[in-house]
């Protein structure tokens, strides 16, 4: 089972930061992420979902494999092509892993201006290492679905002055 970390920064770059360097924990097989969003909400109110994975894109890729290679059967690659990648995108736009955007739009729609937040659906996770490579990040602990007494020593670890 996942558990979801929502940890908010005061400005728009630490959410981007942090996730660049759980990536990296993940590259090293210290920490196993189902989905990782930078929620930002601009100068302007305006909230945005930065995903990790473009769904629409890697939708659209796949379409195109597979229109072409049905295409080909049928003596024409290239409408095979369009046709696929146009069904595969629009396959990925409607398609939602891991955390539900609805949830993350609602939640950014609370932030003040020039703000952000980091929601991380983690699998598997060795803390020590974690924590100790996230000692420079500081943020408040927004939403988990931890247990309590995890919850509180996350909330003091990033909250800590």
């Amino acid at each position: 089972m996942s558990n979801l970390v929502v940890v908010g920064f005061d400005d728009e770059h630490s959410a981007f930061e942090m996730r660049a360097e759980l990536i990296k924990l993940q590259k090293e097989y210290l920490l196993d992420m189902e989905d990782v969003v930078v929620v930002t909400k601009d100068d302007k109110g305006k909230v945005k979902l930065h995903q990790a994975v473009n769904l629409t894109a890697a939708g659209a890729a796949g379409g195109t494999f597979w229109g072409m290679l049905i295409g080909m059967i049928f003596l024409n690659p290239l409408v095979g092509a369009a046709v696929g990648a146009g069904a595969g995108a629009i396959s990925g736009k409607l398609s939602d892993i891991g955390i539900d955007d609805k949830f993350m739009k609602e939640m950014g729609e609370t932030f003040t201006p020039g703000t952000s937040a980091l929601c991380v659906l983690v699998r598997k996770a060795t803390p020590d290492k974690v924590m100790e490579r996230l000692k420079g990040f500081k943020g408040r602990l927004l939403k988990t679905s931890l247990t309590t007494d995890k919850e509180e020593e996350l909330r003091k670890f990033f909250e800590q002055e």
